[in-house]
This record gives structure tokens, sequence and C-alpha cells, in this order.
């Protein structure tokens, strides 16, 4: 028997279909929010950060070499980021659109890589995509000098501000009942927009309401946004009232022992490590290697983190009493990113009534804050990392300083002559992370020994931060 026909079913039927296929398109549409790479001599990583799961092809092209990547109906909000990414593969990067909703992302490369891509799981609904490009030549490339990747980049420096505790977590008590995760709370969110003030900075809060995060998570959140720094903020508490003043810390190097143990037996290493400002994997390393790099980076980290928490220490002395007058170390959680320098601000005891009332004191934490990104600023104008806006502002990372009068050595003849004031300019260099004495040395045309003596160095162990006098004349 013919079914009967219904026009008014079959319109209702149509769109039903046709909303259950919007529907579908909607929940498959992705965005790319944010991008970033890492380089690393032969090898560079793309990672995208999207607001959804999104599927990709991926293939390459030869003359002129290229990577393509598609993203099936994907857009994109991080198109000038994602532009300004050069790396030794990379030269430049294009994107299109494709069949009408899909993301065409086209990378020219120095030479055809060798490539993979794998996703991450979700973090607080944030998808990463990961795409690793491995130079085919027997010699690794030829990394790109630091120097041009600061002048051409214009990206801001990241900080990650943590405020302690949270949700079921309120921290401690002051005498008159306050909890510890408000204040600091609003601490934080001042010193957000402090250094969101700040031309070539960018501020993100790991939590912007009462809620509690693991402690990791906070660490991963730091590295999903490619942290330069990441500062967590907190108020001291003691059983008695006596004790007063702000503290800085930094990661001790029973710590980072621990840490590096537990880093090296994660089987998810590439999850894990990727997208801090160092930039490190360890998924492609054996295991002896994987070490000295693990070692070599927390070492790296820790010395930096010091010298950022000096400057802040020392700007939080202007403002009110300091519990202890230089940087301590721990063992916090919060502190152990192997790539990605961390402080843990104290900003006072909260057990201490004056110090309770300072801190519910809005124009208190304001001083406090101001003091704060004052210190961070004063380090990374001085060693602002590469590719960033300040690192382009500052133009070159090797600046001449004022003309000096020095004495030249006499020479060794059967007369000595008396020694001469000649002039001299001073050619000084703040180490970036990723340098090595070598490169350095033959960037300016020295010999690496030259360097050497000019500086007094018994090795070739350089740390980030630290100047170097190049030899001139």
């Amino acid at each position: 028997m013919r079914p009967k026909f219904h026009p008014k079913k079959l319109v209702a039927a149509t769109a039903v279909a046709l909303f259950g296929l919007a529907a579908s398109t909607q929940a498959l549409a992705a965005d790319v929010v944010s991008a970033r790479a890492s380089d690393q001599p032969g090898h560079t990583r793309l990672v995208l950060d999207m607001n959804a799961a999104a599927s990709h092809n991926l293939f390459t092209l030869e003359s002129p070499p290229r990577v393509v990547i598609d993203l099936k109906d994907t857009s994109i909000q991080s198109e000038r980021q994602l532009k300004a990414i050069r790396t030794a593969l990379v030269k430049n990067i294009r994107t299109g659109v494709r069949n009408g909703d899909d993301l065409r992302i086209v990378m020219d490369v120095t030479s055809v890589p060798a490539i993979r891509s794998f996703s991450l799981p979700p973090i607080n609904g944030e998808h990463r995509l990961v795409f690793d490009l491995t130079s085919k030549a027997d010699k690794p490339a030829q990394r790109t000098a630091t120097v041009d990747q600061g002048q051409a980049g214009d990206r801001d420096i990241v900080i990650v501000i943590d405020p302690g505790h949270g949700g079921k977590d309120p921290g401690a008590t002051g005498p008159s009942g306050t909890k510890e995760k408000y204040v600091v709370m609003k601490l934080a969110k001042i010193l957000a927009d402090r250094i969101n003030s700040i031309e070539g900075y960018k501020a993100i809060l790991t939590r912007s309401d009462d809620r509690y995060l693991k402690l990791r998570t906070r660490t991963m959140i730091a590295r999903r946004h490619g942290a330069d720094l990441m500062v967590s903020v907190h108020a001291d508490a003691f059983r008695t009232a006596q004790p007063k003043g702000a503290s800085v810390f930094a990661l001790s190097q029973r710590g980072a022992t621990s840490e590096t143990a537990r880093w090296l037996a994660n089987t998810e290493n590439d999850a894990d490590l990727i997208g801090g400002s160092g930039s490190l994997t360890l998924g492609d390393k054996d295991e002896q290697l994987a070490g000295v790099l693990l070692d070599l980076s927390m070492t790296s980290t820790i010395n930096t983190s010091l010298m950022i928490g000096d400057k802040v220490l020392r700007n939080l002395g202007k403002v009110g009493h300091l519990h202890k007058d230089k940087v301590e170390q721990a063992g916090f959680v919060v502190l152990k990113s192997p790539d990605i320098p961390s402080l843990l601000v104290e900003a006072g005891f909260i057990s201490n009534p004056q110090e309770e009332r300072n801190l519910n004191s809005t124009a208190y934490l304001n001083k406090l804050a101001g003091s704060i990104a004052a210190g961070i600023d004063e380090y990374f104008r001085k060693a602002p990392p590469p590719g960033t806006l300040l690192a382009s502002k500052d133009g070159r990372r090797s600046t001449v300083i004022a003309s000096a009068p020095v004495q030249s050595k006499p020479q060794i003849s059967a007369a000595p002559a008396p020694a001469k004031a000649v002039l001299r300019q001073e050619l000084v260099y703040v180490i970036q992370r990723g340098d090595t004495l070598s490169e350095i040395a033959r960037r300016h045309g020295v010999r690496k020994e030259q360097l050497k003596q000019e500086n007094s160095l018994v090795s070739d162990r350089i740390m980030e931060g630290q100047e170097l006098r190049i030899p001139t004349g």
C-alpha cells in the first residue's frame, strides 16, 4: 500500500533535518585562538591552541618546499601571531580558506622535512594540535640567529599570574577572619592590570574567580599559554602574630632533582613539555640525553628565576618590610616547570594583625602590584626574550656602552715602553635562552677562547641574563 503524502509533515521533517545539519556544522566549527613554535637545531614544533577539536590533513610539496595543513571547518583568530613565526626550518607562513569553511596553513620551509602531528587531551575546554617538523638532512639545519628573531618579532612577553588557593581551599586565615584566597585574587587582578598596561606585555590569570585548581593544572595553564614567567601569589602565615614581611621564592635544587626524576619517568613527555618559553621536548630523545637536557634546562630556569626574583624582591623592599633580604628556594609544586621561570611571592603575613589590615587595603595592594610589575619589567628590559616586541625595540641584543679610557698592556721588549691610555668601545651582549658560547663567538667574529679570556670564564657554562663583554679592536 502506498503511503499517504502529508506536505506539512514533509516541511516539518525538512526543517528538523536542516536544523540538525546546522547544529552539526556549528558543533564541528573550531577556531585557532593562538599559535606558537619552538626552534631547535633541525627541528621545529608548531602548537595550535583551539577552542574545539578539528580533523586535519597534512602533506608536503616540493619546488619550492612547503608544508601544508588543512583544518576542517576551522577559522583563525591568531592569524598575525601565526604569520610572525620564523624558525630555522620555517621561512614564512601563509593562511587561506579552502572549500568555503576549511583553513589552509602553508609553511614555506628551507627543505622538505619529515613531519608528524598529534592532538593533546583538552584542558579546560581548550584543544591543542601539535606539528613536528624535522630536517631530513644529515646535518641539522642552521639555527637562525636569535638577534634576527628579536628584530622581526612582535609578540608580547607572557606573564602568567597564579592566585594561590581558591574554592574549597581557602588558604590561611587572618586574626580578623580574612581569607587568603580572596586577598591574593584581588592582588593578582591588580597585578595583571599593571602588567597589561605596559607595552609589550600580556598577563594571564590561572583563575579569575573563586575556584579550586590542582597545583599541576596551574603550571599546565602557564605552559599552554607559552609563558615567559609564572608568578604565584600568596600570603604567608605563622602560628604566632610576630613574623611579618614579604618573601620571594624560586625552586630549590632538591625540588629540581625530584622533579627531573618525575619528568623522566613520565611516559607522556610529548604532552607535558610543550609550549613553555624554553620549548623543551624529551619524547624524541634517549633516556640519557633526555636526562642531561632536562638537568640543563632546570638549572637555567632556576638561575633565571633567581635573577627575576631578586629584581622583584628589591622593589618589594621599597614598599614594605621584607621577611628575608634574599630570594629563598623551596620545592613548591607551582615552581617546578623545567622550562618556565617561576616565582612564588608571599605578599606578607596574613597572621600578623597589621599586615592583615595592609592586605585588606586596596591602596597597599596597588603598591605591592606596582613593585612586582616593576621588578619583572626591570629584568625583561635588560634581557628581553627573542621574538618579542621588547627585543625588537631594543634594536640589537648586543649593545655598545659608553667608551672609556683603559690601560693597554705594555709590550715586552728590551726597553719597556710606558703604558698608554687608549680609547676602546666595549660591546656588551646579554645572553638569551638557547645561546652557547661558541655561537656567540661566531656571531661576533671572535674566537671562543678570546671570549672566555675577556670575561674571565673558566668553563663554557653561561646562563640567561648574564652579560658578556665582546672583544673589539
